[in-house]
């Protein structure tokens, strides 16, 4: 039954078990409360004020017999005003009993009994006794007239006496009522707490049987799972959704299981892959060092060679000899700076990396040292804006390769009719202005009023060996902006264009404040 519940259905369960204690108690009180007020109320509104009244009613009958003797005595008038009064104090207070008892029938006899016994005795002898006296003229009550009064209203106390027990016995029935039914009810009372707390002992019982221990086993097994332990298998057991849950962390295990079965083999496949790597690189290693001996001494030769049979035969060659051996020359030249910057670029995060906390102010100062004869004779101007330049981590070398590019190209790429003017601007991030907010990438920009980019070579001007004009009307390579990203990029930022900016070319680029270790690693492991 556990199994085919849930957690739901179980509380479910047990709040309607509640529910229907609590209801039927509910009623039994109710009904119980009831009953002691109603019988509170004939005790206090009923019972109590009739047997006031009763007495009430029997000193009215004794105020009559005694004012009667008294009148038969003394024939004075006066002794007959508290006979008339009584009788009046007799018929209310008779009145007050009638409402007080209600239909209790033997308590109805007796208070009928003591009216008609108080009727005969006033119509058999206080009427008569009262007509035979006469007023002003004292006499002696007739001796067997007045035995035959006395019998009469003795009579009528031994009423008063029956009417009395009556009442006393009804008064204590009802207060015996009272007790039973206030003893009902602190019963029920109990009886409704102890449910509760019996309900709620069942509850946590329940509770725990078919939540507590199942969930605690499942943490349990994910523990063991989250450390290691991958071939333990989920048991599912418990009310029903929890047995879903169970088995839907059953399920991701073997996903996972599944998965690091994939991870294990394609991290045997990254090994073989490295170890291929590993051999690839140093063969590029190879090249580099063929590149940087072996080619550039037979370029060196050719132009060395060339410039001699220049020297030597120069008197002796036509103009278009001379121009072959000039085209010669500048050939082997500009083979000789296209390995260097090739080689240049391919040892970016390579070889001799440092990783150093560079002033960026002072890189600068030196990459525009490096370009002191070309803006001197360009008349270039160079200009700070914005934040000082910050301290980042990172090659000095090659953020100072990176300045100098920049500059550089923009002193290169300037107008005929315009001295250059190159604005160096440095900006942090939002992030990096909040105290307990990580620290974002400095964002950098390089503004010129030369010839400009236009919007569909944005792109293209980054890639390796890509130029936008002939060279003869501007040296270089095309590697200088390829080279500006890849340093950028090593030291895990991100370089682009300004297209919005029409007036010359505007580069902005990023560098955070540490560098991205992992972003830096793949790089260093990149090939050309």
């Amino acid at each position: 039954m556990r199994s085919r519940l849930t957690v739901q259905a179980w509380q479910n369960l047990v709040l309607s078990m509640m529910g229907v204690v609590v209801l039927a108690g509910a009623v039994a009180g109710t009904a119980l409360l009831n009953r002691t007020d109603h019988v509170a109320q004939e005790l206090t509104g009923g019972i109590q004020p009739a047997r006031i009244a009763a007495y009430q009613l029997q000193a009215a009958l004794r105020d009559q017999e005694t004012a009667l003797r008294g009148y038969a005595i003394a024939a004075d008038e006066q002794f007959l005003e508290p006979y008339f009064q009584g009788q009046e104090a007799e018929r209310v207070a008779a009145a007050q009993v009638r409402d007080g008892i209600g239909d209790r029938q033997n308590l109805i006899a007796d208070l009928d009994a003591i009216e008609r016994a108080a009727a005969s005795w006033r119509k058999n002898y206080a009427d008569p006794l009262i007509a035979s006296v006469t007023p002003g003229s004292p006499q002696v009550p007739d001796p067997a007239t007045t035995d035959r009064g006395k019998a009469e209203f003795d009579a009528l106390r031994a009423l008063f006496d029956r009417q009395n027990a009556g009442l006393s016995a009804a008064r204590q029935e009802a207060v015996d009522e009272l007790a039973t039914t206030q003893a009902w009810r602190d019963r029920v009372l109990i009886g409704i707490v102890a449910a509760f707390f019996v309900a709620a002992i069942i509850l946590a019982v329940l509770v725990r049987g078919a939540v507590t221990r199942p969930l605690a086993a499942l943490a349990a097994a994910c523990r063991r799972i989250t450390e290691g332990s991958f071939d333990e298998k989920i048991a599912v057991r418990g009310p029903r959704d929890i047995q879903s849950i169970a088995a839907d962390v059953e399920d991701m295990r073997q996903r996972i299981v599944d998965e690091l079965e994939s991870a294990r083999a394609a991290r045997a496949q990254l090994a073989d892959q490295a170890l291929e790597l590993q051999r690839s690189n140093a063969e590029l290693e190879q090249f580099a060092y063929v590149a940087s001996h072996d080619l550039q001494e037979p370029l060196r030769k050719v132009a060395s060679f060339c410039q001699l049979l220049e020297k030597r035969y120069g008197d002796k060659l036509d103009e278009r000899g001379t121009e072959y051996i000039r085209f010669a020359v500048d050939g082997a030249k500009r083979m000789q700076v296209l390995i260097n910057d090739l080689l240049t670029f391919s040892r970016v995060g390579r070889l001799h990396s440092v990783q150093a906390d560079v002033d960026l102010g002072s890189v600068l100062d030196s990459a525009i040292d490096n370009l002191s004869t070309s803006i001197e004779e360009s008349g270039a101007e160079v200009v700070r804006t914005g934040e000082p330049l910050p301290t980042v981590q990172g090659d000095p070398t090659l953020l100072t390769m990176l300045w100098q590019n920049l500059i550089g190209n923009a002193v290169k790429f300037r107008k005929p009719d315009a001295a250059p003017r190159v604005v160096i601007d440095c900006a942090s991030s939002p992030a990096a202005e909040e105290d307990d907010a990580p620290a974002g990438p400095w964002t950098f920009t390089v503004t010129d009023n030369g010839i400009g980019i236009p919007d569909e070579f944005a792109e293209k001007v980054f890639v390796i060996f890509q130029r936008l004009h002939g060279r003869d009307a501007y040296t270089g390579t095309g590697i200088g902006l390829a080279l500006c990203r890849k340093i950028v990029e090593y030291h895990g930022g991100s370089i682009w264009i300004d297209t919005a900016y029409t007036d010359g070319t505007r580069f902005r680029f990023t560098i955070p404040t540490a560098v991205d270790e992992p972003v830096a690693a793949e790089l260093e492991g990149s090939t050309v």
